[in-house]
Protein backbone atom coordinates (compact mmCIF):
# COMPACT_ATOMS: atom_id res chain seq x y z
CA UNK A 1 0.00 0.00 0.00
CA UNK A 2 1.23 3.50 -0.88
CA UNK A 3 1.87 5.32 2.39
CA UNK A 4 4.64 7.85 1.83
CA UNK A 5 3.33 11.42 2.28
CA UNK A 6 5.07 12.68 -0.86
CA UNK A 7 3.45 10.00 -3.02
CA UNK A 8 0.01 10.57 -1.51
CA UNK A 9 0.37 14.34 -1.97
CA UNK A 10 1.32 13.85 -5.63
CA UNK A 11 -1.66 11.58 -6.24
CA UNK A 12 -4.01 14.09 -4.56
CA UNK A 13 -2.65 16.97 -6.63
CA UNK A 14 -2.88 15.03 -9.88
CA UNK A 15 -6.43 13.94 -9.07
CA UNK A 16 -7.46 17.59 -8.69
CA UNK A 17 -5.56 18.43 -11.88
CA UNK A 18 -7.46 15.79 -13.86
CA UNK A 19 -10.83 16.92 -12.50
CA UNK A 20 -9.96 20.51 -13.37
CA UNK A 21 -8.92 19.46 -16.86
CA UNK A 22 -12.34 17.88 -17.36
CA UNK A 23 -13.97 21.16 -16.32
CA UNK A 24 -11.73 23.04 -18.76
CA UNK A 25 -13.04 20.88 -21.62
CA UNK A 26 -16.57 22.03 -20.86
CA UNK A 27 -15.53 25.66 -20.40
CA UNK A 28 -13.13 25.57 -23.38
CA UNK A 29 -10.81 27.67 -21.23
CA UNK A 30 -7.75 26.51 -19.27
CA UNK A 31 -7.04 29.87 -17.63
CA UNK A 32 -8.52 28.85 -14.29
CA UNK A 33 -5.48 26.65 -13.72
CA UNK A 34 -3.93 29.88 -12.41
CA UNK A 35 -6.45 29.86 -9.57
CA UNK A 36 -5.52 26.26 -8.80
CA UNK A 37 -1.74 26.85 -8.68
CA UNK A 38 -1.57 27.98 -5.06
CA UNK A 39 -4.26 25.48 -4.01
CA UNK A 40 -2.01 22.63 -5.12
CA UNK A 41 0.37 23.63 -2.33
CA UNK A 42 -2.41 23.77 0.22
CA UNK A 43 -3.49 20.26 -0.81
CA UNK A 44 0.08 19.01 -0.29
CA UNK A 45 0.34 20.78 3.08
CA UNK A 46 -2.96 19.30 4.27
CA UNK A 47 -1.86 15.81 3.22
CA UNK A 48 1.42 16.24 5.11
CA UNK A 49 -0.43 17.52 8.20
CA UNK A 50 -3.08 14.79 8.22
CA UNK A 51 -0.44 12.07 7.86
CA UNK A 52 1.67 13.56 10.66
CA UNK A 53 -0.95 14.13 13.38
CA UNK A 54 -0.53 15.38 15.97
CA UNK A 55 1.63 18.24 14.63
CA UNK A 56 3.64 20.55 16.85
CA UNK A 57 3.18 24.31 17.17
CA UNK A 58 5.75 25.00 14.45
CA UNK A 59 3.97 22.68 12.04
CA UNK A 60 0.65 24.36 12.81
CA UNK A 61 2.24 27.74 12.12
CA UNK A 62 3.63 26.62 8.76
CA UNK A 63 0.29 25.08 7.78
CA UNK A 64 -1.49 28.33 8.66
CA UNK A 65 0.99 30.40 6.62
CA UNK A 66 0.54 28.12 3.61
CA UNK A 67 -3.26 28.39 3.91
CA UNK A 68 -3.19 32.19 4.18
CA UNK A 69 -0.92 32.55 1.15
CA UNK A 70 -2.73 29.93 -0.91
CA UNK A 71 -6.31 31.08 -0.30
CA UNK A 72 -5.55 34.78 -0.72
CA UNK A 73 -3.76 34.24 -4.03
CA UNK A 74 -6.40 31.87 -5.39
CA UNK A 75 -9.25 34.22 -4.43
CA UNK A 76 -7.45 37.21 -5.94
CA UNK A 77 -6.71 35.47 -9.26
CA UNK A 78 -10.24 34.06 -9.47
CA UNK A 79 -11.77 37.51 -8.91
CA UNK A 80 -9.37 39.11 -11.39
CA UNK A 81 -10.13 36.62 -14.14
CA UNK A 82 -13.86 36.23 -13.51
CA UNK A 83 -15.85 36.78 -16.71
CA UNK A 84 -12.72 37.30 -18.79
CA UNK A 85 -11.81 35.32 -21.93
CA UNK A 86 -9.02 32.79 -21.85
CA UNK A 87 -5.74 34.47 -20.92
CA UNK A 88 -3.57 35.44 -23.90
CA UNK A 89 -0.75 33.19 -22.63
CA UNK A 90 -2.97 30.13 -22.82
CA UNK A 91 -4.43 31.26 -26.14
CA UNK A 92 -0.86 31.22 -27.47
CA UNK A 93 -0.19 27.77 -25.99
CA UNK A 94 -3.47 26.54 -27.45
CA UNK A 95 -2.63 27.87 -30.92
CA UNK A 96 0.86 26.33 -30.81
CA UNK A 97 -0.49 22.91 -29.84
CA UNK A 98 -3.36 22.43 -32.24
CA UNK A 99 -4.67 20.07 -33.34
CA UNK A 100 -5.41 18.11 -30.20
CA UNK A 101 -4.89 20.79 -27.57
CA UNK A 102 -7.96 19.59 -25.65
CA UNK A 103 -6.13 16.37 -24.73
CA UNK A 104 -2.63 17.86 -24.68
CA UNK A 105 -3.69 20.43 -22.09
CA UNK A 106 -4.06 17.57 -19.59
CA UNK A 107 -0.28 17.24 -19.37
CA UNK A 108 1.16 20.49 -20.75
CA UNK A 109 -1.04 22.71 -18.57
CA UNK A 110 -2.72 20.91 -15.67
CA UNK A 111 -0.36 17.99 -15.20
CA UNK A 112 2.77 20.11 -15.57
CA UNK A 113 1.64 22.74 -13.08
CA UNK A 114 0.56 20.07 -10.63
CA UNK A 115 3.94 18.32 -10.87
CA UNK A 116 5.86 21.58 -10.48
CA UNK A 117 3.78 22.53 -7.44
CA UNK A 118 4.48 19.12 -5.90
CA UNK A 119 8.23 19.59 -6.38
CA UNK A 120 8.20 23.09 -4.93
CA UNK A 121 6.10 21.90 -1.97
CA UNK A 122 8.82 19.47 -0.81
CA UNK A 123 9.97 21.60 2.18
CA UNK A 124 6.47 21.65 3.61
CA UNK A 125 6.69 18.03 4.79
CA UNK A 126 9.66 18.44 7.17
CA UNK A 127 8.47 21.92 8.15
CA UNK A 128 5.02 20.61 9.15
CA UNK A 129 5.75 17.06 10.30
CA UNK A 130 8.94 17.45 12.33
CA UNK A 131 8.57 17.96 16.06
CA UNK A 132 11.12 20.78 16.17
CA UNK A 133 11.13 23.92 18.36
CA UNK A 134 11.16 27.44 16.97
CA UNK A 135 14.66 28.81 16.57
CA UNK A 136 16.17 32.18 15.73
CA UNK A 137 16.24 31.13 12.08
CA UNK A 138 12.51 30.39 12.26
CA UNK A 139 11.85 33.87 13.66
CA UNK A 140 13.76 35.29 10.70
CA UNK A 141 11.70 33.04 8.40
CA UNK A 142 8.48 34.45 9.89
CA UNK A 143 9.71 38.00 9.26
CA UNK A 144 10.73 37.07 5.71
CA UNK A 145 7.32 35.49 5.08
CA UNK A 146 5.53 38.59 6.38
CA UNK A 147 7.68 40.80 4.15
CA UNK A 148 6.87 38.61 1.18
CA UNK A 149 3.16 38.51 1.94
CA UNK A 150 3.04 42.32 2.19
CA UNK A 151 4.80 42.72 -1.15
CA UNK A 152 2.61 40.16 -2.91
CA UNK A 153 -0.77 41.14 -1.42
CA UNK A 154 -0.17 44.89 -1.45
CA UNK A 155 1.33 44.74 -4.94
CA UNK A 156 -1.70 42.85 -6.24
CA UNK A 157 -4.08 45.30 -4.52
CA UNK A 158 -2.30 48.35 -5.90
CA UNK A 159 -2.30 46.93 -9.43
CA UNK A 160 -5.97 45.93 -9.26
CA UNK A 161 -6.94 49.40 -8.03
CA UNK A 162 -4.85 51.03 -10.76
CA UNK A 163 -6.44 48.91 -13.50
CA UNK A 164 -9.95 49.59 -12.19
CA UNK A 165 -9.60 53.29 -13.05
CA UNK A 166 -10.65 53.82 -16.64
CA UNK A 167 -8.18 56.64 -17.24
CA UNK A 168 -5.23 54.32 -16.60
CA UNK A 169 -5.93 52.05 -19.56
CA UNK A 170 -2.64 51.40 -21.37
CA UNK A 171 -0.63 53.22 -18.70
CA UNK A 172 2.06 51.85 -16.40
CA UNK A 173 1.77 51.71 -12.62
CA UNK A 174 4.92 53.25 -11.13
CA UNK A 175 3.80 54.24 -7.64
CA UNK A 176 3.56 52.39 -4.33
CA UNK A 177 5.58 49.20 -4.26
CA UNK A 178 5.73 49.30 -8.05
CA UNK A 179 8.04 52.30 -7.71
CA UNK A 180 10.78 50.12 -6.22
CA UNK A 181 10.44 46.92 -8.27
CA UNK A 182 8.67 46.09 -11.50
CA UNK A 183 7.39 42.86 -9.96
CA UNK A 184 6.61 43.31 -6.24
CA UNK A 185 4.16 40.39 -6.28
CA UNK A 186 6.76 37.99 -7.68
CA UNK A 187 9.38 39.28 -5.25
CA UNK A 188 6.90 38.63 -2.45
CA UNK A 189 6.37 35.04 -3.54
CA UNK A 190 10.13 34.59 -3.77
CA UNK A 191 10.50 35.69 -0.13
CA UNK A 192 7.72 33.44 1.13
CA UNK A 193 9.12 30.30 -0.48
CA UNK A 194 12.59 30.94 0.87
CA UNK A 195 10.90 31.37 4.26
CA UNK A 196 9.21 27.98 3.91
CA UNK A 197 12.59 26.46 3.09
CA UNK A 198 14.11 27.97 6.24
CA UNK A 199 11.34 26.38 8.30
CA UNK A 200 12.24 23.05 6.69
CA UNK A 201 15.98 23.63 7.16
CA UNK A 202 15.61 24.02 10.93
CA UNK A 203 13.52 20.83 10.97
CA UNK A 204 16.17 18.74 9.24
CA UNK A 205 14.89 19.32 5.70
CA UNK A 206 18.04 21.01 4.40
CA UNK A 207 17.97 18.64 1.41
CA UNK A 208 14.83 20.36 0.03
CA UNK A 209 16.93 23.27 -1.22
CA UNK A 210 15.90 22.47 -4.80
CA UNK A 211 12.42 23.79 -3.97
CA UNK A 212 13.17 27.51 -3.47
CA UNK A 213 15.75 27.34 -6.25
CA UNK A 214 13.11 25.96 -8.62
CA UNK A 215 10.56 28.56 -7.54
CA UNK A 216 13.13 31.32 -8.02
CA UNK A 217 13.92 30.01 -11.50
CA UNK A 218 10.23 29.86 -12.42
CA UNK A 219 9.61 33.40 -11.16
CA UNK A 220 12.64 34.94 -12.84
CA UNK A 221 13.13 32.94 -16.02
CA UNK A 222 9.97 31.04 -16.99
CA UNK A 223 6.39 31.93 -16.03
CA UNK A 224 7.03 35.11 -14.07
CA UNK A 225 9.24 38.06 -14.98
CA UNK A 226 10.53 36.71 -18.31
CA UNK A 227 7.12 35.81 -19.74
CA UNK A 228 5.41 39.02 -18.62
CA UNK A 229 8.12 41.38 -19.84
CA UNK A 230 8.32 39.63 -23.19
CA UNK A 231 5.02 41.18 -24.31
CA UNK A 232 4.20 44.00 -21.93
CA UNK A 233 6.37 46.51 -23.78
CA UNK A 234 4.27 46.00 -26.91
CA UNK A 235 1.04 46.56 -24.96
CA UNK A 236 2.26 49.58 -22.94
CA UNK A 237 4.60 52.01 -24.76
CA UNK A 238 5.50 53.77 -21.47
CA UNK A 239 7.03 50.57 -20.15
CA UNK A 240 10.42 51.24 -21.75
CA UNK A 241 10.94 54.30 -19.54
CA UNK A 242 9.67 52.38 -16.53
CA UNK A 243 12.25 49.64 -17.20
CA UNK A 244 15.07 52.18 -17.34
CA UNK A 245 14.06 53.73 -14.01
CA UNK A 246 12.92 50.76 -11.92
CA UNK A 247 14.62 47.63 -10.59
CA UNK A 248 13.52 44.42 -12.29
CA UNK A 249 12.94 42.18 -9.27
CA UNK A 250 14.67 43.08 -6.03
CA UNK A 251 13.37 46.38 -4.59
CA UNK A 252 15.63 49.39 -4.67
CA UNK A 253 15.60 53.17 -5.11
CA UNK A 254 14.46 54.56 -8.44
CA UNK A 255 17.27 55.16 -10.94
CA UNK A 256 17.78 58.17 -13.16
CA UNK A 257 16.70 57.20 -16.69
CA UNK A 258 19.52 56.62 -19.15
CA UNK A 259 19.42 57.40 -22.83
CA UNK A 260 18.03 54.73 -25.13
Amino acid sequence: MIQHPYVIALLAILAIAVLSWLVSIVKKDVSFVDSLWSLFFLIAALVFALLSLPIAAKGQLVLALVAIWSLRLSIYITARNWGQPEDYRYQTIRANNEPGFTFKSLYIVFGLQGALAWLVAMPLLPAIAADAPLTGVDIFAIALWVLGFIFEAAGDYQLARFKSQRGNRGKVLDTGLWRYTRHPNYFGEFCMWWAFYLFAFTSGGWWTLASPLLMSFLLLKVSGVAMLEKTIGERRPEYALYVRRTNTFFPGPRRLPTAL
